[in-house]
């Protein structure tokens, strides 16, 4: 979904474009036709916006003047799934949640499969930026609301429903193990490694030298909910204006998960960790937690409680960014350095605090 606000578009589509097109026009002449052959929609402008890893995302504005958000799918594999997830959004909608609209076509299809594209169409956010790096203030509270609002609506999701599954199961570590010990002799197989996987091979070594306290971690955990999530709930997927949640978006198709996780994910998000420093983010995610339990108050508190070892132990046991070098090397640029740097560094700073931070978010939820 965009995260971009009202802009002059750079791609005028009202006239033929010329002969020997760059690749960027001819994918904005196959969205064109596609929009008025699925949706009746004339475009008069079309922006490509930079975000989007698994499609590609465009800004469109109609010959109205309104504006919407085209995501354009790379392959027609896997469409079903694609499908799934925008229903599962608007089953959030329909609930009341902060989610985006899709704009069905005059079939009320959610996703059209009839120009070059698949596509889906969506109601354009204006003048919003992410939840990557930029939960301060009143933001960690509106964040903890809507959060709330949004699990308690995917808790009646008839695809499954909440049950409490032992603790212990939320990461793999002798899995993770496995994939850490592959990734590794991946990077030493090579003859030669980059700056950024030469940082990524040590950061895997630390990550799996820790699994041991991994164990140590979960094994104390209770029983914890279990239900139906966002799916890929992290701060790039939630769009901020000013000081309130606009929406969430880039849902997964339904599918359970451990609540806890999900919470922790987005309120451990790495920018916000290290733009903060610790005690303030530490006050910030309280703020999220007290106002999660208020508009979601069906959610067990063992939940929140565990939910900053939960996270802890779950992003210590993944290799993704580390791996993207070796396994998706298509995906590796500056932003992406970016993350991994800040997300291993704000994941060691947690780790190493972990208890005091547990027990405060404790006694803030007695």
């Amino acid at each position: 979904m965009s995260t971009a606000s009202h802009q002059s578009a750079t791609n005028r589509v009202a006239a033929p474009s010329p002969p020997g097109r760059t690749a960027e026009e001819e994918q904005i002449k196959a969205v064109a036709d596609t929009l008025v052959l699925a949706y009746g929609l004339h475009p008069a402008d079309i922006t490509r916006i930079p975000e989007g890893t698994a499609t590609d995302n465009f800004a469109v504005v109609d010959q109205t003047g309104r504006w919407h958000f085209a995501k354009v799918y790379r392959t027609r594999e896997h469409l079903d799934l694609e499908r799934a997830s925008v229903e599962l959004s608007e089953y959030c909608a329909d609930g009341g949640a902060a989610t985006a609209r899709a704009t069905r076509t005059p079939e009320h299809e959610l996703l059209t499969t009839r120009g070059r594209r698949p596509m889906s169409l969506w109601s354009y956010v204006p003048h919003t930026e992410t939840g990557e790096g930029t939960l301060t203030g009143a933001r960690w509270a509106a964040v903890g609301t809507a959060l709330g609002r949004l699990h308690s609506r995917l808790a009646a999701h008839p695809a499954a429903a909440p049950t409490l599954e032992p603790g212990t199961a939320v990461c793999d570590v002798a899995a993770a193990h496995d994939k850490f010990e592959s990734l590794i002799r991946g990077f030493q197989k090579k003859p030669r490694l980059g700056e950024f996987e030469t940082w990524a091979l040590q950061a895997a070594r630390e990550r799996q030298a820790l699994l041991g306290d991994v164990e140590h971690i979960i094994s104390s955990l209770p029983r914890l909910t279990v239900q139906v999530l966002h799916g890929d709930l992290a701060g790039p997927n939630v769009l901020l204006k000013d000081d309130e949640v606009a929406a969430f978006v880039d849902f997964r198709p339904p599918a359970p998960g451990y609540l806890a996780w999900e919470i922790a994910r987005l309120g451990c998000d790495p920018g916000s960790v290290l733009a903060n420093g610790v005690e303030s983010w530490l006050t910030g995610y309280i703020d999220l937690a007290l106002a999660y339990r208020d508009s979601n108050p069906q959610a067990p508190a063992d939940d929140l409680v565990s939910s900053l070892r939960v996270g802890c132990a779950a992003v210590l046991c993944s290799t993704f960014p580390f791996s993207a070098p070796e396994k998706r090397p298509h995906i590796v640029d500056a932003a992406l350095e970016s993350y991994a740097r800040a997300r291993h560094k704000a994941d060691l700073m947690l780790l190493g605090r972990l208890p005091v931070l547990e027990e405060a978010l404790r006694e803030a939820l007695r």
